[in-house]
């Protein structure tokens, strides 16, 4: 593959992984929450799973998702209830002092919350479906290498951005430590946008 192949899908990449979305806007809420090394975490988890989107896409297994309504409908309902989940944890919470304290999620929880959070998100399949072959071609070789090697790629340069949001978004966090009120409205605003995210997947359903 050109290296001015690379290139290109490197830097649409980045631009992807800045655009707001449910993943970044994830690790930007639970890193204001929780610190960075939670959000570093998560990040960890959602490149996992976009490994597993990767693998579906290469193997076309994505197709079939894509194609079968009812596959399609159960993911977005398990992504949703898993947002709803999500959105509860945190008003439940909204009361706990944030400095880290009495808050306490393990490593493992943290990881998992990411993977889980991304692979219930079927339009992470769908909208890899459709963007890594455009940079594959029978010309450079046998597409599914590419389209693993492509995945990795994406995922390598999210967890650089994703990282970098952890890191900014936990300064936030260290500034609401100081004002407990601030604190129970920033898990508010996240518990609404988890909401907002699962009713978007919901709808999903309808059109």
């Amino acid at each position: 593959m050109p290296i001015e192949v690379y290139a290109v899908f490197i830097f649409t990449s980045a631009l992807l992984a800045l655009a707001p979305g449910p993943d970044n806007i994830f690790v930007l809420t639970q890193s204001a929450l929780y610190g960075k090394r939670s959000g570093i975490l998560i990040t960890l988890g959602l490149c996992t799973g976009l490994v597993f989107h990767t693998c579906l896409v290469a193997f076309g297994v994505a197709t079939i998702i894509q194609t079968s309504d009812w596959a399609l409908s159960a993911l977005k309902v398990i992504g949703a209830l898993y947002l709803v989940y999500l959105a509860w944890q945190m008003l439940n919470s909204q009361t706990e002092d944030l400095s880290g304290k009495d808050v306490v999620l393990s490593d493992t929880n943290l990881y998992l919350r990411g993977i889980v959070m991304n692979v219930t998100n079927p339009k992470v399949s769908i909208f890899f479906l459709a963007f890594l072959p455009q940079f594959a071609s029978s010309n450079y070789g046998a597409i599914t290498p590419q389209i693993i090697l492509l995945g990795t790629i994406f995922g390598a340069v999210s967890l650089f951005i994703f990282s970098g949001i952890s890191i900014l978004a936990s300064k936030l966090g260290d500034l609401l430590k100081r004002k407990p009120n601030a604190q129970v409205y920033l898990s508010r605003m996240t518990a609404l946008i988890f909401v907002v995210l699962a009713f978007n997947l919901l709808m999903g359903l309808i059109s």
